[in-house]
């Protein structure tokens, strides 16, 4: 993180990744619990930590259907990407292929994509929907600015 004693959105969405990832392997800790969701805990959680806990259930959705059980092949990949974020993927301006994605992604060439791995793409993805939001909500401020000459 920088040194400005700020946390900017794109620093703010690292920690979180982080804490994905710690929660990712702390569910791994107790199969039985799987996420914080098959626990007790379930009630008490923030909304940040339900969207953690959902991000964490939709990988496994996806990284179970083949291979090993706890990374995206390839395929995988292309279909999580292609049901889960096609709507937010809309405002990325430079589309990247899925081979182009997998190879960004695949920091260890394993050619797998880990949890850790995959939180980089829902990173990237949720800093350029931020930065989408900020550009419409800008847009329509002055374009409300200018009803008022």
């Amino acid at each position: 993180l920088n040194k400005d004693k700020e946390l900017s959105f794109e620093e703010f969405t690292i920690v979180l990744s982080k804490l994905a990832d710690d929660a990712h392997r702390i569910s791994h800790g107790s199969e039985r619990c799987w996420g914080w969701s098959g626990c007790h805990l379930q009630e008490h959680l923030s909304e940040l930590e339900k969207a953690m806990d959902v991000i964490i259930d939709v990988f496994h959705q996806y990284s179970r259907r083949e291979g090993d059980r706890d990374t995206l092949t390839k395929k995988e990949l292309k279909l999580l990407i292609e049901k889960q974020l096609a709507n937010y993927l809309k405002h990325v301006k430079n589309k990247a292929t899925i081979d182009q994605i997998m190879k960004d992604l695949d920091v260890n060439k394993d050619a797998q994509i880990s949890f850790g791995e995959m939180m980089l793409l829902v990173t990237r993805v949720t800093c350029a929907t931020h930065e989408h939001l900020h550009e419409v909500e800008d847009q329509q401020h002055q374009h409300h600015h200018q009803h008022h000459h």
